[in-house]
Formats: structure tokens, sequence, C-alpha cells
């Protein structure tokens, strides 16, 4: 692959907790000379070393504050303020309303809120954020979360490839717009329970979307990876597989890929 190819590492993609070679959800997103980290949940941190450092991060997408998505943030503070490492600080932060809060109120130990803000140049996702990043532009949508601020995201890189992360969501008309004619497609597919897809589930939304291809992520506990996968390609006529620790997905840009409609954008983002 070439090294400006839009491509995406799975760190980890287990629910609810990490499992011992499976860290919980996180992904590596790379293309137009950037490296995105996408999710932070518990585990990730140590799984992204393997690939960047952590000076070489140019921003974290976080798509809502359950702990396995967001929770490696906090070790992040950490190594960005107090390992002594050469860093460029802030890190753009992009999270749900209230990330800043939220994470001070852990990290916080004395009379004094604790100074996230020199760690992380935070920017709160709304429904249509729009924001550029080096040569990556990144589109969120709000999702159906069961009630708690989240979002999925769409990456687009210069040369028209696409790559959609649902976050964790039911079936919802946002995320199907969002993912609409994208190369590359990673839909969680946590069960049949409120707030998230099942793995048939995420193959009918990957055909509505008409994705090019779809790889399953964050299945549940109680499913068999390559069941999922069944259910799934069940449901979609394209190429379906499982978001394994370590796999590298390539996002190709086609002629079925269709950018959604823009609503708002935001300022660039750059380091």
């Amino acid at each position: 692959m070439g090294s400006d190819s839009l491509r995406i590492t799975v760190l980890g993609s287990a629910t609810p907790f990490p499992r011992p070679g499976n860290a919980c959800s996180g992904y590596l997103v790379e293309g137009g000379g950037v490296r995105l980290w996408v999710d932070a949940g518990t585990g990730t941190l140590a799984e992204l070393q393997r690939y960047v450092a952590l000076g070489e991060v140019d921003a974290v997408w976080i798509s809502h504050l359950h702990a396995d998505h967001s929770a490696d943030l906090l070790t992040y503070y950490y190594g960005l303020l107090y390992a002594g490492l050469d860093v460029p600080l802030p890190v753009p932060l992009f999270g749900p309303p209230g990330i800043a809060d939220r994470l001070a109120a852990f990290l916080t130990n004395g009379p004094d809120r604790s100074p996230v803000e020199k760690a992380f140049g935070v920017q709160e996702l709304h429904d249509g954020h729009v924001v550029r990043v080096g040569g990556l532009t990144l589109r969120s949508r709000a999702v159906d979360h069961g009630g708690l601020p989240a979002f999925a995201l769409r990456v687009e890189d210069e040369g028209g490839a696409s790559l959609v992360y649902s976050g964790d969501c039911e079936p919802c008309s946002s995320l199907v717009e969002l993912a609409l004619g994208c190369d590359l497609f990673l839909c969680e597919a946590d069960g049949c329970v409120p707030g998230h897809h099942s793995a048939a589930q995420a193959g009918r939304s990957a055909a509505e979307a008409r994705a090019g291809r779809l790889v399953v992520t964050h299945v549940g506990p109680g499913t068999d990876p390559a069941d999922a996968v069944a259910r799934a390609a069940a449901e979609f006529p394209g190429d379906v597989v499982h978001a394994d620790p370590g796999m590298r997905f390539e996002a190709v840009a086609t002629r079925r890929s269709r950018t959604p409609g823009r609503t708002t954008t935001s300022p660039t983002s750059s380091r």
C-alpha cells in the first residue's frame, strides 16, 4: 500500500471489556499524510504504539463516551503531559459534547481542575460536523445509541476514497446516509440489543448504503465472529470480513462513491 492510501488498522474490537490479544474498540486511520486515532477503548493505546509513536498522532476522534471506546484517553493524557515525550500539544480531539469535563472529572485529584486542554485541543462534535485534517475530510453524524450522544464517522481522502465507521448505534437513517456509496464500511454488531446493530442488521445497513465492502466489528461476546460474518453476508451482496486485531483494510475509490451533502463546516485542523 502507498503511504498516502486511505486505510484503517484494527487496534481492538472487543466488547464490553478487553480480551487477551484483543483490546476494546480502537482504530488507526491513515491517509493523506494523516494518522488519526479513532476511538480509544481500553487497551488500544498500547496497540496504537505498534504502528505509530505518540507524537505522530495527528488527531483523535471519539464516537461516544462509554469506557470501551474512550477510556484510554486517560492514560494518553498522562503520556502527553508527564512522560517527557517530545509531542506537539495540544492534540486535536474531536468528541461528543462534554468530553473535556468528563475527562477532567476522572483526572482531577485535588482542588484544581486537571489541565485537560493543555493535552487536548477539544472540538465537540454535532450532527453534520465537518473538519479537514491534513489531506483527509472527517464528517460526523449523530446516531442512535440509547439516548447517549453518539456519532458515526466518514473519512474521505483527496482521491475520493472513503471509509465509514458506525461507532455504536442501532440501525438509523443518518448512518445509512453517511455511508452512502462508501468504499469500506466498518459496522458494529454487538447483538440484538437496544442501541446496537446485530450482525444481520449490519449487513442490511451496508446493503442500504450500497457500500463496497463490509467489515463487521465489535461483535458481542456471545457470538462467534465467523457466525457474525455469515449472518451479515446473508444480507449484504459484497465482501464481508471480521475486524480481527491487527488487520488492515484499504479503502479503494470506486465510481460508486458519493459524498453526503455537507451541512456544517468546522475550521480546518492541522498540526
